[in-house]
């Protein structure tokens, strides 16, 4: 899609955090019955960080992001207008983005949650532009994190060793039609295969009180779900055509994007999809190896370290697509403009 737009919107500035504590393939290998090369070869995930400190939060994470990009930007908390907290790990179920707010003294910025999993910077990425393009605000910090670790069944080795813990920040600022970066996008979702990947919720019924026929139910989250073979089946097969979609209606081939960033899920679909499209494997920006899958903090933390290498340069055509839980894909075209 090719929004017609008031006013341009370009990301200034990105920033990053993980945690200290460090979990390698090795170390995986005590808990369940694995190898650093069984990994290795399945995903590409030599390592991954994870937030151990009893102390700290999702917030302190995206707070550290946070800071990191308005200090680059230049940019004093209090030109924020919004904050987007993209995560389905919040330390409180009404959501965390009030508290990043406060956090960095953000104080005169709205701030609220999305929820979508590991498109979920992605679909931030979206809104806020749209909020930009519309002329309805002028600086809005993105910020995607996630502290999956809480949700992991550590017996399961089918999960526990694709995850970690991160969070990544961008400002997205107004600018002149001339100048936008954001070009177009295209979002999908099926919810028919939701169950594909899932952190189900387990219902019990309690009676009130045993003079009485009221009952209630209550429950808990349990741990993350995931067929993998379906999940990398629909990756493969549904995030090339997102793209295509996506260049297509910018008149883009696929010849000409400089930049192939997807959420880092696992090594074999960012080539697989690479591949479809007839891009370089030398365009694949991933720093899978050393962080895992960081859900919607895994585009904002591999953009800020590609950014802090000066790999991208002025003009650069970005592609950027994000999939997952949902299930949900989607595609944001830009082109660098600082």
């Amino acid at each position: 899609m090719v929004p017609s737009i008031l006013q341009g919107a370009r990301i200034l500035a990105t920033g990053s955090a993980v945690p200290d504590s460090c979990i390698n393939n090795q170390q995986l290998s005590q808990i369940v019955e694995t190898s650093d090369d069984w990994i290795v070869n399945r995903t590409g995930i030599k390592e991954r960080r994870i937030l151990s400190n009893p102390q700290k939060s999702i917030i302190d994470l995206a707070s550290s992001a946070s800071r990191s990009a308005l200090k680059k930007a230049s940019m004093s908390p209090l030109d924020i207008d919004l904050i987007i907290l993209a995560t389905s790990s919040p330390n409180d179920l009404f959501g965390s983005a009030a508290q990043l707010q406060a956090s960095i003294g953000a104080n005169k910025a709205v701030a609220f949650d999305l929820t979508a999993a590991c498109s979920g910077f992605v679909l931030g990425l979206v809104t806020a532009t749209q909020f930009i393009q519309n002329g309805s605000y002028n600086n809005i910090l993105l910020v995607g994190a996630d502290v999956l670790s809480k949700w992991i069944d550590w017996s399961d080795r089918s999960t526990c060793i694709l995850f970690g813990d991160a969070a990544g920040a961008a400002i997205i600022q107004s600018c002149s039609k001339e100048d936008n970066g954001i070009l177009g996008f295209q979002l999908n979702t099926d919810g028919t295969k939701a169950y594909q990947l899932s952190i189900p919720y387990e219902k019990n019924i309690y009676n009130t009180n045993k003079n009485t026929s009221l009952k209630v139910i209550q429950g808990k989250f349990k741990y993350i779900t995931m067929n993998g073979k379906e999940v990398y089946k629909f990756a493969v097969s549904q995030v090339p055509i997102s793209i295509l979609k996506c260049l297509n209606s910018l008149n883009i081939i696929p010849e000409e994007v400089h930049w192939l960033l997807l959420h880092q899920a696992n090594q074999r679909i960012l080539h697989a999809v690479a591949n479809k499209l007839s891009i370089s494997p030398t365009k694949i920006i991933s720093n899978l190896y050393k962080y895992g899958n960081t859900s919607a903090a895994s585009i904002p933390l591999a953009l800020d370290e590609t950014l802090e290498n000066q790999k991208i340069q002025k003009n650069d055509i970005i592609v950027i697509s994000g999939f997952g839980a949902g299930l949900t894909w989607g595609t944001v075209v830009i082109q660098w403009k600082c």
